[in-house]
């Protein structure tokens, strides 16, 4: 009898240890569930930097409202996956014919990052002010600088073109302020706005005026893009070269007389209607009026239109994922 009632004892002593550990694991279950994300993924603020290089200048970023300027536009552009992986891809096309146009004409290479931010790299986007192309120029604006519109052409859809155009600009505001950041704010506000706001708030620094926002935040956004594309990885974006989209060889025809029929001279050449178009963006009807006017009509190789064989062509290396 004793050593049963030692074996109960003993037993009681099990059941009470075991309900106390059960106890103990259902609390921390639940302190666990409670303290576990609900969605898939973490999310992590991008390190935002103490300064950065813009057009071979160091900007100092440690200021309150610049901090948190380069920390917004970061967050944006890291979290905005499938536009800015987009961005990417579409500058590998596109760069090469910018920055050499950019080069020519003594403009910091950074300002390619100028028409990232206006027009998504999209030839033909039309703002609601009604601006339009990949350097948003308005119609009076693009006319101003040597740019044609007309009923059948607009050359601010000319990527070559509008980029010699924004050039004019950027060569006038630099020799006004003889700094790019203003030169950078100015392009969406102005000069006439910018000018007037440095002498009314006293200051020397775009960086330091209290403009509207879109204007305040214009020069942050072209800072934070450029800190994503110069280190994609960093920020999270895992491409490939066949993931970019490659340059596609054109020929390029003259043509100083009227075409009538658009479809039909695609068909002489054999491409459609569609490639006609989307490779000369600027033919805006379909039909040209030359005006006596002489354009150049670029005709896509036909072997470069298809996805048969990877894109091997990377414009930038630390695009690359390696």
């Amino acid at each position: 009898m004793k050593i049963l009632r030692l074996t109960v004892s003993n037993f009681a002593v099990c059941m009470l240890c075991l309900a106390v550990f059960l106890l103990v694991g259902y609390e921390d279950s639940v302190s666990v569930r409670r303290n576990t994300p609900v969605v898939a993924s973490f999310t992590v603020s991008p390190e935002t930097p103490a300064s950065l290089l813009f057009c071979g200048k160091e900007i100092d970023l440690t200021r309150y409202n610049m901090h948190e300027g380069i920390d917004r536009e970061l967050s944006g552009f890291a979290y905005n996956h499938s536009v800015t992986m987009l961005l990417i891809k579409r500058a590998n096309r596109y760069f090469p014919v910018i920055e050499p146009i950019l080069k020519a004409n003594d403009i910091p290479d950074d300002f390619k990052y100028l028409a990232v931010i206006e027009s998504h790299l999209d030839p033909v986007v039309t703002s609601p002010a009604r601006a339009v192309g990949m350097w948003q120029f308005l119609e009076s604006t693009g006319k101003n600088y040597g740019l044609r519109i007309t009923a059948t052409v607009d050359e601010r859809c000319n990527v070559a073109k509008s980029t010699e155009a924004a050039c004019k600009y950027l060569k006038e505001a630099y020799e006004k302020y003889g700094d790019w950041v203003a030169v950078a704010a100015s392009y969406n506000a102005g000069m006439g706005r910018i000018s007037g706001q440095m002498e009314k708030q006293k200051q020397t620094s775009v960086l330091n005026l209290h403009l509207v926002e879109e204007t305040m935040r214009y020069p942050y956004r072209i800072f934070a893009i450029k800190q994503v594309f110069e280190n994609p990885y960093k920020y999270g974006f895992i491409l490939k070269p066949e993931n970019l989209y490659r340059p596609v060889a054109c020929k390029e025809i003259p043509v100083d007389e009227d075409i009538a029929d658009l479809a039909a001279f695609a068909q002489e050449h054999g491409i459609t209607y569609h490639d006609l178009k989307y490779f000369n963006p600027w033919l805006k009807d379909s039909k040209l009026v030359t005006g006596g006017g002489k354009y150049g009509i670029l005709i896509p190789d036909k072997n470069e239109l298809y996805y048969n064989r990877p894109n091997t062509y990377v414009h930038d290396g630390r695009w690359e994922a390696k």
